[in-house]
């Protein structure tokens, strides 16, 4: 296991290198032009989120659609992966993953078009999209519609299964000392009977759930932000500046040269808000909308809500707390700077902050599996989910009990070969796409 970690973290450092991010930024940054800075309709794309679409046809509304992708996206990453960011790559790490959120909103917007544009209806009345149809029924590729789909499969179970059980794990072991072997159990079982009920369960779950801890864990994150008030302007700044270092900085912060901060901003950034990867569509193809134009800018504002705002709230309280107390990290590993700086909070701080971990974490659990449901679906007909089904929420028992760092590792691995199919594909069908 140690030798096949070493290896996909030497792939990780070659693919994550200039091309892949020249890659998925230059395709952000195209369609951001080409869609005449699409994010200007944010606040249009927020009002249609809670807006019913009565002509609309779909198996669930588009809010739901939408909490059901913030699901699958508010996760590990706004927490841990935020965390690590920030230790390998420095407080330029989150000058990157933002821009990222910010400029993957246009992508994002277009991947989610053309699922709804290339969905289609199957026998039982489930609306079913997302790359896989959009690249058989748009590029006319079924190959490449298959890679995407296959890829999509195992990023279920990668960066939307093992990452999200093992972190529930370390949480649970860290606070408590709970066996991870039980709360990997007990996960698999809650999460399982949520699993099963099918596309309106899932909808229904995230529609109270997403809400509810999106809030939860802001208004811890707002607290730390008030206690650290002085330091906050001082950690724009540091973030900001910090992003061009042609060296690495010293004082606590690591690894802060340009190459390094944007590898690990965009990676996780990526990995976050999953612009880029086309899990999104598959969600927005469900849902109940009379125009691709409609549910692509609120599936937009997932991106927003889960990078731009939720992703630069956790460095901004990372940087804050090490500025104003930089030996507040010392015997922390790289994944919990989030703890740290909630520890400031007296008493409390530590179980805001887990409870909110395990809440996103199980939130991106189920939405995950829906991605997976479809891939699989789409490989292998409607017979294959409860398979599937199986299959996931044993992995979620798995992944509490692997290695953190292996986790991460595979998860950034997968991401590239879902990403590139999925790229290719709005790329080459731009032509398609109305702003």
């Amino acid at each position: 296991m140690q030798e096949l970690f070493l290896q996909i973290k030497n792939i990780n450092s070659i693919v994550w290198g200039i091309p892949m991010l020249s890659l998925l930024l230059g395709t952000h940054l195209f369609f951001t032009f080409r869609s005449k800075f699409i994010q200007k309709k944010l606040f249009k794309a927020i009002k249609l989120s809670v807006t019913s679409d009565d002509n609309g046809e779909g198996n669930m509304s588009s809010f739901a659609s939408l909490t059901t992708t913030l699901a699958a996206t508010l996760g590990t990453g706004n927490i841990i992966g935020v965390s690590t960011a920030v230790a390998f790559g420095g407080p330029g790490a989150i000058f990157w993953c933002w821009i990222t959120g910010v400029l993957g909103m246009a992508t994002s917007y277009v991947e989610c078009y053309l699922g709804v544009k290339y969905r289609v209806k199957d026998k039982d009345g489930t609306y079913l999209g997302g790359p896989m149809y959009s690249i058989e029924n748009g590029l006319h590729s079924k190959s490449l519609a298959v890679l995407f789909a296959v890829c999509t499969m195992l990023a279920s179970f990668g960066v939307g299964c093992t990452t999200q059980s093992n972190s529930i794990s370390t949480t649970a072991y860290s606070m408590w000392g709970l066996s991870p072997y039980l709360i990997g159990f007990i996960t698999a079982i809650v999460c399982g009977l949520v699993i099963v009920g099918g596309v309106k369960t899932i909808g229904n779950v995230c529609i109270k759930l997403v809400p509810a801890m999106g809030a939860f864990y802001l208004i811890g994150c707002f607290i730390i932000l008030i206690l650290n008030i002085q330091y906050l302007f001082d950690a724009i700044k540091l973030i900001t500046t910090s992003a061009f270092l042609p060296r690495a900085m010293a004082g606590g912060f690591t690894g802060s040269t340009i190459k390094i901060a944007a590898r690990y901003g965009v990676a996780r950034g990526l990995f976050t808000n999953e612009a880029g990867l086309g899990s999104a569509a598959i969600t927005a193809a469900s849902a109940k909308t009379s125009d691709p134009k409609k549910q692509a800018l609120v599936s937009m504002t997932a991106t927003f809500w889960d990078t731009v705002v939720m992703c630069a709230i956790t460095g901004l309280v990372i940087v804050t707390n090490m500025l104003k107390n930089p030996n507040s990290i010392t015997g922390f590993n790289s994944s919990e700077y989030t703890t740290a700086a909630f520890l400031s909070i007296p008493y409390i701080g530590d179980h805001i902050l887990s409870i909110a971990l395990i809440a996103f974490a199980i939130a991106t659990l189920i939405g995950w599996s829906y991605f997976g449901e479809n891939a699989i679906r789409y490989l292998f007909g409607i017979k294959s989910i409860k398979l599937y089904q199986i299959l996931y929420i044993v992995m979620i028992f798995i992944g509490a009990i692997m290695s953190l760092d292996f986790v991460w590792e595979l998860s950034d691995f997968i991401n590239v070969f879902m990403a590139v199919p999925n790229l290719i594909c709005i790329i080459l069908l731009s032509k398609h796409i109305k702003y």
